[in-house]
């Protein structure tokens, strides 16, 4: 450990600003370097220092929550979502120059490599221009044009595009039984598809199609099968549909996507050909090529329908896909975050209930540090309807465990074992309360090999209902055990980029995680390996070594852990907290590396370390900003920068934070509404449940969650609404309709804002 410690030392002190002493870099890369900074910078709206810092700590191998939290002074405070956005821009424009350099070497390999397509592809700027500059020397399979160029007719090509008064003439000199073009006709035909091919891999030409095609072309759907089905009831409203493009939104792509794949949907675009046709014949000055305008309007026909068509339709619906793929997946990352970042409910002895009708509920009541107490099996649903035996039971573990509330699971059977749960409550006037839990996942979880790892000797349906308890207690520290796709937040998740939603979805609960901190003592290797630096490897090593050796006593100690290193330390060590340790800074957010100035500043505030338990620390800043000078006079003093100074001030006023605690608590329920209770214009609190394109859904304690439409989350305009609300706020609604017989409720916040 000390030669481990030594080097993080040594890291530090030999460097400068903490940051290892690189490489110098030749001018060919730092010029390249330049140019992508320069377009990070103007595409964010960044200054150039501090895309420069950002894109060196990440080359360096710093992670995002590592530099969010303690590289503000060299950054000037970019924040995590900042730098998740200049990441992958970097990561794109790099994609870009590498595509780039192959692009030219390709081209110069072929021998045809001008000056002047040279400065064009150096100058593209995005993938898609570079691609249509690319497209004439890509390597293909063999085309009509190939073909064509291969029986001698690219003369005859260039001839239709100059002005002729005898192109039949013209192309009988092309005339070759040997090559199998045997008559005039046979040479015009050939020469067209040279010409059709030329116009389809036109850059130029590609652009403007593309961006008309876009702006003011449509996109129809129709019913593919000759007969309505079940299955084809869910796309109802696609059967006879059409929406510009331009303004489709993501969801109803997605939706369009998926009644195609399920093969109940036709789906095409349509374009305005005309005008694209004419544009192409204006481009060409066709007007002005005598009696060889027919043979080139024929060829700008057959360019466009055969190739420019097909080939603009396939990129616009992957543009489409692409951009609706973003948006959803932003909708979920979004809702993910609201719901890990939940608030937990501590120190509360909770019973998880896993509502179910043929295999029972199955109930586990676990203490406050979701050590499980006690387990059990019981049927007060359908088809056995045991009420008063198994309530019973769930009253003599109540008494027995001292329970304060009991986690409901929201899936098969939650409302009948809710009328169940309130109907207890009332009869024993108990204090005990429920709360409806979002058991999406859960399945999943249970049945998994880290379920099993927890809980060997448990089956399927005690994991559940552990599950469901210590998502209570704490959300973040339950739901990071699951495939973050799995936990249900989002809209059409299946359909969308599986890679991307899972790259993205992992980032989400890396940021959460690292936002919160973790206890060392008691996290599991789930939770851990999302902490900065740490691997799934090196998360096991810490819980493997916790067990054999006990307790962590500081933050040093983790240097005796296999496989962490300085490096892995450095990322990590602000992120993990230790309380009742040796080192009292080791339970807040300081960094190892900034103790001894949190020590100083301490000092200068005459506040001793045993009295920030006390809650003295609040007292630091007012302290030290009294001080001559100031804060200012502060940093000068202590050579700190004024975003680490600030920060340390956060930490020290509130030892042991938890970010979560600003978020509102879940609801706590004692009866239960039915849905025949409710009536038009009723006010109610409910909590939201998920986020989508169109709307918000709210759970308002009758099991089944209303909707309230875009139209209705303001009075004001609303773009998405997330700009309004977020999974887990806690909201008042009206009710505007209720449809008992498909189980659907309306609701407004317009009127009761």
């Amino acid at each position: 450990m000390q030669r481990k410690w030594q080097a993080y030392q040594t890291d530090r002190n030999c460097t400068e600003n903490g940051r290892p002493i690189r490489r110098k870099k030749s001018k060919k890369e730092k010029s390249k370097k330049m140019d992508i900074i320069q377009k990070i910078s103007e595409d964010l709206s960044l200054k150039k220092k501090q895309v420069e810092a950002a894109v060196q700590l990440l080359d360096e191998g710093n992670t995002v929550p590592f530099i969010a939290r303690y590289r503000k002074e060299l950054t000037s405070g970019l924040n995590d979502e900042e730098l998740r956005n200049l990441e992958e821009k970097l990561q794109y424009l790099r994609k870009l120059e590498e595509r780039r350099e192959s692009i030219l070497h390709s081209i110069e390999e072929q021998g045809k490599l001008t000056e002047e397509l040279k400065k064009e592809i150096l100058a593209a700027d995005t993938a898609v221009r570079l691609e249509d500059l690319y497209l004439p020397y890509k390597p293909k399979r063999r085309t009509r044009g190939m073909i064509a160029r291969e029986k001698g007719l690219e003369g005859l090509a260039k001839a239709l595009l100059l002005p002729c008064d005898n192109p039949e003439a013209e192309a009988e000199k092309y005339i070759s039984p040997e090559k199998e073009v045997l008559t005039a006709t046979d040479a015009l035909n050939y020469a067209k598809d040279i010409l059709a091919e030329d116009f389809s891999e036109d850059a130029r030409l590609r652009e403007w199609i593309r961006n008309k095609s876009l702006k003011e072309g449509f996109i129809c759907s129709s019913l593919k099968e000759k007969e309505e089905t079940p299955e084809s009831k869910t796309y109802e409203n696609y059967f006879s549909y059409e929406e510009k493009v331009q303004s489709i939104p993501g969801h109803r792509i997605l939706a369009l996507n998926r009644g195609e794949k399920e093969k109940i949907l036709s789906v095409k675009l349509r374009f305005p050909e005309e005008d694209i046709l004419h544009y192409i014949e204006e481009q060409m000055q066709v007007s002005k090529k005598g009696k060889c305008r027919p043979y080139l309007e024929e060829a700008i026909a057959d360019s466009y329908k055969r190739l420019i068509a097909p080939s603009i339709e396939t990129e616009i619906r992957n543009i489409l896909t692409e951009k609706a793929d973003d948006g959803a997946i932003l909708v979920f990352s979004d809702n993910l975050k609201q719901l890990l970042m939940q608030a937990p409910i501590t120190g509360k002895v909770v019973l998880g209930w896993d509502p179910g009708f043929r295999t029972g509920c199955k109930i586990a009541v676990v203490d406050a540090t979701g050590k499980v107490l006690d387990t059990t099996v019981i049927y007060p649903t359908p088809p056995k309807n045991q009420v008063k035996e198994s309530m019973a039971k769930i009253h003599q573990l109540i008494q027995k465990h001292h329970v304060d509330i009991i986690a409901l699971g929201n899936g098969t059977a939650s409302r009948e074992s809710e009328k169940v749960i309130s109907d207890y409550l009332k009869e024993q006037k108990s204090p005990v309360k429920y709360v409806i839990v979002n058991e999406a996942g859960a399945s999943v979880y249970s049945a998994s090999k880290l379920a099993t790892e927890e809980f060997p000797n448990f089956d399927v349906g005690e994991r559940s209902s552990t599950s469901m308890a210590r998502r209570l207690q704490d959300p973040l520290a339950e739901l990071v055990k699951i495939d973050p796709k799995s936990i249900g937040v989002g809209q059409y998740q299946h359909d969308m980029n599986q890679s991307k939603l899972t790259e993205q979805l992992n980032k989400v609960v890396e940021d959460c995680v690292n936002k919160v901190g973790v206890d060392l003592n008691t996290a599991s290797a789930s939770l851990l390996s999302y902490i900065s630096g740490i691997s799934k490897t090196i998360a096991k090593n810490i819980v493997a070594f916790r067990e054999e050796n006990g307790a962590f006593k500081s933050r040093k100690e983790l240097l005796k852990v296999a496989k962490l290193g300085p490096k892995a330390f450095e990322q990590s060590a602000g992120f993990l907290r230790i309380r009742g340790g040796k080192e009292l800074l080791d339970m807040t957010s300081v960094h190892p590396e900034s103790y001894s100035v949190a020590k100083e500043m301490l000092a200068l505030a005459g506040i001793a370390e045993n009295e920030l338990l006390s809650g003295k620390g609040k007292e630091m800043g007012k302290i030290l900003s009294s001080l001559p000078g100031g804060l200012k006079g502060v940093e000068q003093k202590l050579s700190v920068g004024e975003y680490t100074l600030k920060d340390i001030i956060e930490a020290l006023a509130k030892p042991g934070r938890d970010p979560r605690e600003d978020v509102p608590a879940p609801i706590l329920r004692e009866d239960v509404l039915e849905l025949e209770d409710l009536k038009e214009g009723m006010v109610l609190q409910g909590t939201v449940r998920n986020v989508i394109d169109f709307g918000a859904f709210v759970d308002i304690g009758v099991h089944q969650d209303g909707l309230v439409h875009i139209s209705a989350l303001s009075k004001k305009f609303v773009k998405h609404p997330l700009d309004v609300v977020k999974l887990g706020d806690i909201v008042k609604v009206k009710v505007l309709s209720v449809d008992v017989a498909r189980k659907k409720i309306s609701l407004s916040m317009k009127d009761v804002e």
